[in-house]
């Protein structure tokens, strides 16, 4: 291809509103262009990459043995009602009339119709297990779209979906479907991580995020550098730091703290660590009475070490707590605890509330909290002697760095990461709720056991900018790569012997099946090259007069300071020889 018969649209600056360098290094290379809040086009070199990446998804795919079909945008709002969905997934979920007044939802995902397909025509144990996938554009409502095609309301998505008659072949597919995804991020040429996840609101048991590193991702990944641990934030394990919790050594003192009302103000006027201290953190669950005519609110105490971050996932799983909290109102705390917040602790409550501490403040001895008083705290309180020992106790806080890991096999380290794919075990939870029943070996219904996997094609894009590239643009993998080469044919339009060489050059490239474009513009060598690497074509080939008096041409790969010159003869193979084919 010739770049005059391409589009190229690049910019020497990003628009003011591009947050992320990814967002305003695929603005200025002209890969796409802003329609609405979180809505683009995607122009011509941008779509190159998609239809790159969306062809490996394929290949493993297929080679997985999932079966590519395509479902609408556009879905009937009976199906998501069938599941509640239609209500539970709040504003994100766009929904829509026709006009007979009908109610459709723009997709986000496609759970519901993939089930009411299997419910029509996998009828038998004999047509399992069964695996469709679709690549389709997607549609959720951000509140606040951001960062280009990270954040966006409209995006590419592929989503799969496994039908088995039981847990263990549901186990079977989730396997094959971990694999091929590490298959296709291998072969993108991505540094990632697959880590275990919270499964959110779709849903299930098992699951994992597909994460690419990047100091600029949103997610952090929690991983043990000595074995094969890794989960996000959200599940990573935190265990009880310390060892068994020490006998009281001090007495029960309350000690003026006035306007110290956070641990950290605490521990430095008492000349103390941040970690002899503990914060208290109060939630609330509203239910109804037998009668279910009077609302009654239960008041939650979560006691977490002064230097810990509460995790509100982990914190969820609390029995009490899976049915959904909130945060206490401050009238609700005053009335429980008889004091604003900054000065709450487990001792003397004015209302009793359920204690729930982490792991490691079950263990601490002689610990610092609120006294329930204004301008005041306990020092050397202990369980058992001060307070009764913890109703409940749980691992509610994000692990550090530094941790212990899960597994015994060493400490835990932290590192930023962009999810780009999500694994998921389902259950049974959508094929109950649709009835999407086989006949077993016995002619008994039994609800299918479902799997679903994700990709997010678009996102993948401003992730592998995120992970790779410099301060002149982006460095393509090139696997992804819009092109494989480009030919910079300096003095095209004046130069025959130039352009001859240089339409030889593109010709055998093409023949060997390198996907390659020769920049005919005519533009002067630095707006060129500039422009290339601002695109990140990973192989630069330069063609000149000078170097065709001395038989040679220029390759320069994007990650390397200087050319290599090599004769023109060799100049196929050695640019076979650099793509590694």
């Amino acid at each position: 291809m010739k770049a005059s018969q391409f589009f190229i649209a690049t910019l020497k600056e990003a628009p003011a509103d591009a947050e992320v360098i990814s967002h305003r290094l695929m603005m200025r290379a002209g890969m796409i262009k802003r329609l609405g809040a979180g809505i683009y086009n995607y122009m011509p070199m941008g779509l190159r990459v998609i239809r790159k990446v969306e062809a490996i998804i394929r290949q493993e795919m297929n080679r997985a043995g999932a079966i590519e079909l395509l479902m609408p945008v556009v879905q009937p709002a009976e199906l998501w009602q069938e599941t509640g969905r239609f209500e539970k997934m709040g504003p994100e979920l766009l929904r829509v009339k026709d006009r007979h007044e009908r109610d459709f939802v723009i997709q986000p995902t496609s759970e519901e119709v993939i089930t009411d397909i299997a419910r029509q025509e996998l009828r038998s144990y004999k047509q399992l297990p069964k695996n469709f996938y679709h690549i389709q554009t997607k549609f959720r409502d951000e509140r606040r779209p951001r960062f280009g095609v990270m954040r966006g309301r409209e995006f590419t998505m592929k989503d799969a979906y496994s039908f088995d008659r039981d847990k263990e072949g549901a186990a079977r597919s989730y396997d094959a479907m971990f694999k091929a995804y590490c298959a296709i991020f291998d072969r993108f040429g991505l540094q990632y991580r697959a880590v275990a996840a919270d499964t959110g609101a779709i849903g299930g048991d098992l699951s994992h995020e597909f994460q690419v590193i990047a100091d600029t991702g949103e997610d952090a990944i929690v991983y043990c550098p000595s074995s094969d641990y890794a989960a996000n934030i959200e599940l990573a394990e935190a265990v009880a730091l310390g060892a068994e919790r020490a006998p009281a050594s001090q007495p029960l003192v309350r000690t003026p703290t006035p306007g110290r009302s956070t641990c950290e103000e605490v521990a430095d006027l008492l000349g103390l660590p941040l970690d002899r201290t503990v914060k208290s953190l109060v939630l609330a669950t509203d239910g109804t009475n037998e009668a279910g005519n009077t609302k009654e609110v239960t008041i939650w105490l979560l006691l977490l070490r002064g230097d810990h971050s509460l995790n509100e996932v982990k914190a969820g799983k609390v029995d009490g707590l899976k049915n959904g909290f909130r945060f206490a109102t401050h009238s609700e705390i005053v009335d429980h605890f008889g004091t604003p917040p900054g000065y709450l602790g487990p001792i003397g409550t004015r209302k009793p509330v359920k204690v729930v501490a982490d792991r490691t403040v079950a263990r601490m001895s002689d610990f610092v909290c609120g006294a329930n008083e204004r301008d005041a705290h306990y020092t050397g309180v202990n369980w058992g002697r001060d307070l009764p020992e913890p109703e409940v106790v749980a691992d509610l806080r994000n692990v550090v760095a530094g941790d212990p890991s899960p597994d015994g096999k060493g400490t835990l380290a932290i590192q930023r990461g962009i999810e780009v794919g999500h694994v998921f075990y389902l259950g049974t939870k959508y094929s109950r709720a649709m009835q999407a029943n086989f006949l077993d070996e016995t002619g008994k219904p039994q609800p299918m056991e479902m799997g679903c996997y994700g990709i997010g094609v678009t996102r993948i894009l401003g992730a592998a900018i995120e992970q790779n590239h410099d301060d002149r643009g982006i460095i393509w993998p090139a696997a992804m790569a819009p092109f494989e080469v480009v030919i910079c044919a300096l003095g095209y339009e004046r130069s025959a012997e130039v352009r001859a060489s240089s339409e030889r050059l593109l010709e055998a490239l093409s023949g060997l099946g390198v996907d390659t474009i020769l920049d005919d513009r005519g533009e002067r060598p630095g707006a060129m090259f500039a422009d290339w690497e601002l695109i990140g074509v990973p192989l630069r080939v330069v063609v000149s007069e000078r170097g065709l008096k001395a038989g040679t041409v220029e390759i320069q790969g994007r990650r390397d300071t200087e050319a290599t010159v090599v004769a023109l003869e060799a100049a196929v193979s050695a640019i076979q020889e650099r793509r590694g084919g």
